[in-house]
C-alpha cells in the first residue's frame, strides 16, 4: 500500500500558515519586543514533543533533503539527543511516582536545555522551512496550559496584555488531524495519534507500513522473515 501523505500535509501546512501569520502580525505590531533575529537559537534548546502529523512531516522532508554521510551524521546527533530526552522524561516520571506535584515536574522539564539535532554549527536550522509550529511562534506571547508564556529573550513586559497565540488550540487541531490520518490509512493502532515524540525520535523513526499498522500482521511477519532470510 502506497501511503499518500499529500492531502494531510496540505492541511497541516494550512495550520502552519495561520501560525506564521499570527507571528508576523505580532512582530509588525511589536517590533521592539520580538527579538528573533537570524542566528538566535534560544528556541532550539527547548524540550517539546511533536504530534504524529508534525513528526511525519519532519521525517518526510528530512529524508527527502538528506542522504549519505550527511544524513548519517544528523541521525547520530538525533540518537544522542534522544538518549538525553529519555533520561529527562524517565526522571520526570519517577518524580511524579514519588508524589511530586505534576505542575512542578512539568516546570522542571520545561527548564531543561537540550540542543536540537537539526541546529547546525552556524546556529541555523537544517530544516528551517519545515520546522514545527512551536518553533515558528516561539518569540511571541503564547498561551500554554491556560498560562501566558514568553520567550526569555523577548522584550514583552510581564503583566501587560498582548496578542497571544493559543498553543493549546493549535495542539488540539494537530491532534485531530493526526487522528484523521490514522483513521484514513486504516491503522490497527487506533491510539497512535495520541503518541507524542521529540524531534530526535521523529528523525530516527522509519514510518513504514509496519510501523503505521497497515496490513495484516501475518503479512508483515512473513515479509520480515523473508528479508532476514535474504540477508543471510
Amino acid at each position: 500500500m502506497q501511503i499518500d501523505f499529500g492531502p494531510f500535509f496540505k492541511r497541516y501546512e494550512a495550520l502552519v500558515s495561520k501560525a506564521d501569520k499570527a507571528y508576523d502580525q505580532v512582530k509588525a505590531r511589536y517590533p521592539e519586543e520580538v527579538q528573533c533575529v537570524p542566528g538566535c537559537a534560544d528556541c532550539c534548546y527547548a524540550l517539546f514533543d511533536l504530534t504524529l502529523i508534525e513528526a511525519l512531516y519532519i521525517n518526510y522532508h528530512f529524508n527527502k533533503k538528506f542522504s549519505g554521510a550527511e544524513r548519517e551524521a544528523l541521525l547520530e546527533k538525533a540518537d544522542d539527543v534522544d538518549r538525553k530526552v529519555y533520561k529527562i522524561k524517565k526522571a520526570a516520571y519517577k518524580s511524579t511516582q514519588e508524589g511530586e506535584a505534576e505542575d512542578k515536574v512539568l516546570e522542571n522539564v520545561g527548564q531543561e536545555r537540550i540542543r536540537c539535532p537539526l541546529l547546525n554549527d552556524d546556529n541555523y536550522c537544517d530544516l528551517y522551512p519545515y520546522r514545527p509550529i512551536a518553533c515558528r511562534v516561539y518569540g511571541i506571547p503564547l498561551a500554554i496550559g491556560g498560562r501566558g508564556v514568553t520567550c526569555g529573550q523577548s522584550g514583552f513586559a510581564q503583566g501587560e496584555n498582548y496578542p497571544t497565540f493559543n498553543m493549546d488550540r493549535a495542539h488540539d487541531q494537530l491532534m485531530a488531524l493526526s487522528a484523521e490520518f490514522v483513521q484514513a490509512i486504516g491503522s490497527r493502532y487506533v491510539k497512535m495519534a495520541e503518541v507524542l515524540v521529540p524531534v530526535s525520535m521523529a528523525l530516527l523513526t522509519e514510518y513504514n507500513e509496519s510501523y503505521l499498522g497497515i496490513g495484516e500482521p501475518e503479512e508483515e511477519e512473513q515479509a520480515s522473515a523473508e528479508k532476514k532470510k535474504g540477508e543471510r
